[in-house]
């Protein structure tokens, strides 16, 4: 028997755009460690990961794929009417490296969060089709086209709940593990662009309030890392292993105070 088998873990994966191969480093240390995880709430970024892995897919085989991922395989210019890109192709993605999946085809339980972009409110999604989902939970508004599903106007989930802990509460984790990969920063050289950015940082990274109701929260030291540039994600990668192998100890502790 595990020694960690007396509570449910939740793993509550935030967005953060390229920033998310941290994710994949802070899985790498939890899976090796032993650690469960009984069940998955991602959001942006955060989503596409959380889908992959609760697929069934190793953490290192996650990696290995990220490691050759370029942009053209996820996104693609349209005419700008409502955005300047489009995600369908991530959505043809996901159904080519996993098939067409429900969400009931998952080996662990994941909801996926977007924001209604009608009221602002999170929407929280565990059934129906895995693949549209995850491409609404990253579309951000202006940039790239929302996505029309269950009767609402979809857009990024770090608008309304970055650090989806509260969606794993509702699925029933006793104890949750928050990864923030939205670290602000304050950029000196920008002038006041660097200030207003750095605000929206702040107001993305603290929406839904997961990071201060996580009972362990994971944060890579990512402040002033780029969203976009693939070319960092073998360091953006190590960022996530090394944040995670500092809060390991308090989790095996607060899993199994015996341990």
């Amino acid at each position: 028997m595990n020694a960690f088998e007396s509570k449910k873990v939740g793993l509550a994966l935030g967005g953060g755009v390229v920033r998310g191969m941290a994710h994949i480093g802070v899985l790498s240390v939890l899976e090796k460690a032993g650690i469960p995880i009984d069940m998955v709430a991602g959001t942006s970024a955060g989503s596409i990961i959380g889908a992959v892995y609760c697929a069934g897919v190793k953490p290192d085989r996650i990696y290995e794929t990220a490691k050759n991922l370029q942009w053209w395989q996820l996104a693609r210019l349209v005419f700008p009417r409502r955005a300047w890109v489009s995600f369908d192709p991530l959505e043809k993605w996901l159904v080519n490296e996993l098939g067409d999946l429900q969400f009931s085809d998952l080996k662990i339980p994941l909801t996926v969060v977007a924001t209604d972009l009608d009221n602002g409110k999170p929407v929280e999604i565990s059934q129906g089709r895995l693949a549209p989902a995850v491409k609404a939970s990253c579309a951000v508004p202006g940039f790239v086209e929302p996505v029309e599903l269950g009767g609402c106007l979809l857009g990024d989930g770090s608008l309304a709940d970055t650090v989806p802990v509260s969606a794993l509460r509702k699925m029933g984790a006793d104890f949750v593990i928050g990864v923030d990969i939205f670290t602000s920063s304050i950029r000196p050289r920008w002038g006041p662009l660097g200030m207003a950015f750095s605000a929206i940082e702040i107001l993305v990274q603290r929406a839904g309030g997961g990071i201060d109701s996580a009972d362990c929260l994971i944060a890579p030291q990512l402040g002033g890392y780029t969203y976009t540039r693939l070319s960092r994600r073998e360091e953006l990668f190590q960022l996530g292993v090394d944040a995670a192998v500092a809060k390991l100890s308090a989790i095996q502790e607060a899993l199994n105070p015996t341990v």
